[in-house]
């Protein structure tokens, strides 16, 4: 038996399931308990055939895990994803506008609409960008933008993912165990794939060459090797698209031309995917003592010979308090209002701000301007009396580093726990692949979610899970 949510529950309504879930809805009352369970274990033997884990290091033990993976698929209607869509893209084009304009005449700074203070002093802001023009000026080229549901039709983004987001190959692969578990349901259903993205993303790379390349450019997938993180992901990737998986030392640069060792010689390289962050790229130019770049690389890039994707110093529109002002970006450079709400934030900078988190520290959420994976987070509602005591020295201590949101009541979709099927929150990742030529999103994303019972933290690193995520085509 279904058991309904307090929440918005994206299944069950008022009178009745969704129109979006009606299939879903009579295929789980077609299948008993045990049935699914078998599904359930049949997933878990496929995942870890293939081989998708991701790490985690904090806990000491085998750092990689399998990431747990819920069967029942959570459903869009068409027309549902058709208003995030337009709004995903609106979103993406003012934050690469936005980038280009800090590392250009910073125009946004000089009119006061976004705080310089907040951009120049940031961690992640690259003056060695400064005046660099891109291809296309494009920065962020694969957005990976966080959204929670409130409502029937209340969509807030959560956070945005600039630099370089993770995550992809779950949403791909969970759509390929799925299709081998339930063939008969994808024959009745009429889902949206999401098997091209890899095509996608390759073509998107390819619309970007550096202004100095000659004929079809090539393209490399730059990992930091297999002790990271998504390195699983980093493999799929490069496999699916066809392209070169390498390391910083499969690469040198010569005459400000980038090269990669084959065993057939040095081959020239165009377009580089790379999942190194900034501060790793080339220690020539930032930390020193990285191994896992390129020397010369960044003088291969600014002489035009070779692009990056993502742009070096794209991280500065991932910062958290940064994110507050990406409705007024839009405002700025395209001239329209937001199609996508923010969530309500507190900067904590500002002591008004400041004064309103610290004495309502149990009501809110506070992040870390620069946390991921769920860490460096307090959620206030669920907090003990220790850890907002703690969180309320380190906001006194560092208030710049923290911002706090109002903890929202976020809209849950049927999942299979122990405890049978019961509503578990979750939010939503679109992946969004701005090209030369033209901005592609493939339909949904990764869908996270909580499997703890009332927890609202969807990370893998923190106990969440994946769905496959179906957008309907009719």
């Amino acid at each position: 038996m279904l058991e309904k949510a307090a929440c918005f529950d994206e299944m069950l309504g008022d009178d009745g399931t969704r129109a979006p879930y009606a299939l879903v809805d009579a295929w789980l009352k077609s299948l008993p308990r045990d049935q699914l369970e078998l599904k359930r274990r049949e997933a878990e033997g496929l995942f870890r055939r293939i081989g998708i884990t991701f790490a985690v290091y904090t806990e000491g033990g085998d750092p990689e895990r399998l990431i747990p993976f819920d069967l029942i698929p959570r459903v869009l209607a068409q027309a549902e994803w058709q208003r995030l869509k337009l709004g995903l893209e609106q979103r993406v084009k003012a934050l690469n506008a936005f980038i280009h304009d800090v590392y250009h005449g910073r125009e946004i700074l000089r009119a006061g609409r976004v705080p310089e203070r907040l951009v120049l002093h940031n961690s992640q802001f690259r003056p060695e960008m400064a005046g660099f023009d891109l291809p296309g000026h494009i920065y962020s080229h694969i957005a990976g933008i966080d959204m929670v549901r409130t409502g029937p039709d209340q969509y807030y983004v959560l956070e945005d993912n600039c630099r370089t987001p993770s995550g992809v190959s779950y949403m791909v692969e969970n759509r390929e165990v799925m299709l081998r578990l339930f063939p008969d349901l994808f024959r009745r259903a009429a889902v949206a794939p999401v098997a091209h993205y890899p095509d996608e993303l390759l073509e998107t790379l390819r619309s970007v060459p550096p202004p100095n390349c000659r004929g079809e450019p090539t393209v490399v997938l730059l990992t930091p090797g297999i002790h990271n993180s998504a390195y699983y992901e980093h493999a799929f990737l490069a496999d699916e698209m066809g392209i070169e998986l390498v390391e910083g030392e499969d690469l040198l640069v010569q005459g400000d031309v980038c090269y990669m060792r084959t065993t057939r010689g040095l081959a020239r390289v165009d377009v580089i995917y790379r999942r190194i962050d900034d501060e790793y790229i080339d220690p020539l130019v930032f930390h020193p003592n990285s191994m896992l770049g390129v020397p010369g690389l960044y003088f291969a890039y600014r002489a035009g010979n070779v692009n990056l994707a993502n742009a070096i110093g794209a991280g500065i529109a991932d910062d958290k308090a940064v994110y507050i002002h990406v409705p007024e970006m839009i405002r700025f450079y395209l001239g329209e209002e937001p199609l996508l709400s923010n969530v309500p934030t507190y900067d904590c900078r500002l002591p008004d701000d400041l004064k309103y988190v610290l004495a309502h520290l149990d009501e809110l959420v506070v992040k870390a301007v620069h946390g991921s994976g769920g860490y460096g987070m307090l959620v206030g509602p669920h907090a003990t009396q220790g850890q907002l005591a703690e969180f309320r020295a380190l906001l006194k201590a560092r208030p710049y580093d923290y911002i706090a949101q109002p903890t929202l009541s976020l809209s849950t979709v049927p999942t299979f726990v122990e405890q049978g099927i019961a509503p578990r929150h979750v939010d939503l990742r679109p992946f969004v692949l701005s090209g030369g030529d033209r901005i592609r999103i493939v339909p949904g994303g990764l869908t996270r979610v909580a499997l703890r019972e009332g927890s609202l933290v969807v990370n893998s690193s923190q106990g969440g899970g994946t769905k496959d995520t179906w957008v309907l085509e009719g």
